[in-house]
């Protein structure tokens, strides 16, 4: 008796592959972000394969995501990085919905930490008083408010960040400079750079005194004045005088080194005040056993802290900030109340060139974004 087996059913499969030219290529690792990956920046199973300088590669898996029409970008790891045209513009989306099994793309240049910028984008730098008065501390202080490029043509109101060490933040002729300016002109091309940044100068020789807070191991600090100053007086002066959003939600408060250390304890003491704490390399070490007891006394709000650390700062820097985040994650009255991202660049030095590389990252995730971390 003859029998026929059936026809072998083809195993072939036909997925799609993306080559990627690049005349203005480095070291940084390319990858592609789209509608199949949720835009995510850095996700290493869509890292292309670097084939040479300036060629890539990337051959999608199997699966019915891939199937339909694919939007899509190239970054190298962050949207501060992500691929810009020849003239230094964003590019719009790139979209592949042909039956074509390979693409060819090109790359003009990258973005590197959100530069290059727009002129025409900057903030408006406005010199809030060459002597602001502090009552809390009998002093006066100078003080600047970074507005929107736009802020005089819109009737927007804002969210506002009150900044620490103003000197340091957008000072062309500082030795030490975030360029928040810069950094801020770029972040409004992508929609998330639209806040208003109160910049409020330190107080030189007495800068560690007024950022000390309480009793510690530099001894006796004003800074629960000075805290008290920028909620009871300033805050009141900017809400009256801007387009702000005033709500505690879309206010926050940040700083560096003693800078982060005052804009920590501004928030956990006042968060009716301050919903959002951008804090970079904190000088913890000065309160190694900070009491977080008294928490517990305040009804709990919803609190975002982005917290940064660099390992080559000190030996002690990156454990501190670790150690801080699971004290503060592990406080019951706390509990779903604090999101907290923590970000660690090994290579970070205790300097304004490191904290200018987090600055974008930490106003995109504070102020305009929903992950919880």
């Amino acid at each position: 008796m003859n029998s026929q087996e059936p026809p072998v059913k083809s195993t072939v499969t036909h997925t799609k592959k993306i080559i990627l030219i690049t005349p203005n290529d480095d070291n940084r690792p390319v990858y592609i972000s789209g509608n199949f990956n949720n835009w995510a920046t850095q996700d290493y199973n869509f890292r292309m394969e670097k084939i040479e300088e300036g060629r890539y590669e990337f051959e999608f898996p199997e699966g019915e995501e891939f199937e339909g029409e694919l939007i899509y970008k190239f970054t190298k790891g962050d949207w501060s990085e992500v691929e810009i045209d020849r003239y230094g513009n964003k590019t719009p989306n790139r979209h592949w919905n042909d039956d074509q099994l390979e693409r060819v793309e090109k790359v003009a240049k990258w973005r590197h930490n959100w530069l290059p910028y727009r002129p025409s984008q900057l903030p408006k730098v406005h010199l809030i008083s060459e002597e602001f008065e502090i009552p809390q501390l009998n002093k006066t202080r100078k003080i600047w408010a970074l507005l929107p490029h736009d802020y005089d043509t819109s009737d927007e109101h804002y969210p506002v960040l009150y900044l620490q060490d103003a000197q340091n933040l957008f000072n062309e002729k500082s030795e030490f400079n975030w360029q928040i300016d810069k950094k801020l002109a770029v972040m409004s091309d992508y929609g998330i750079g639209k806040i208003i940044v109160i910049a409020i100068e330190h107080a030189e020789s007495e800068r560690i005194q007024e950022y000390n807070v309480g009793r510690t191991l530099l001894g006796a600090g004003h800074g629960k004045k000075y805290i008290r100053f920028i909620t009871d007086t300033l805050k009141p002066f900017v809400d009256k005088t801007f387009r702000t959003k005033a709500e505690r939600e879309f206010t926050g408060i940040g700083g560096s080194s003693m800078g982060g250390l005052v804009s920590i304890f501004s928030g956990l003491i006042y968060p009716e005040v301050f919903g959002k704490l951008m804090v970079f390399s904190p000088s913890l070490w000065v309160i190694p056993k900070i009491k977080l007891g008294f928490l517990d006394i305040f009804e709990p709000q919803e609190t975002r802290l982005y917290l940064y650390a660099g390992g080559d700062e000190s030996e002690t820097m990156v454990k501190h900030v670790t150690k801080f985040r699971k004290r503060l994650l592990r406080r019951e009255s706390l509990q779903g109340k604090m999101k907290v991202r923590l970000s660690i660049n090994m290579e970070g030095k205790h300097n304004e060139r490191y904290w200018s590389d987090e600055f974008p990252k930490a106003i995109e995730w504070l102020f305009f974004s929903d992950k919880p971390d």
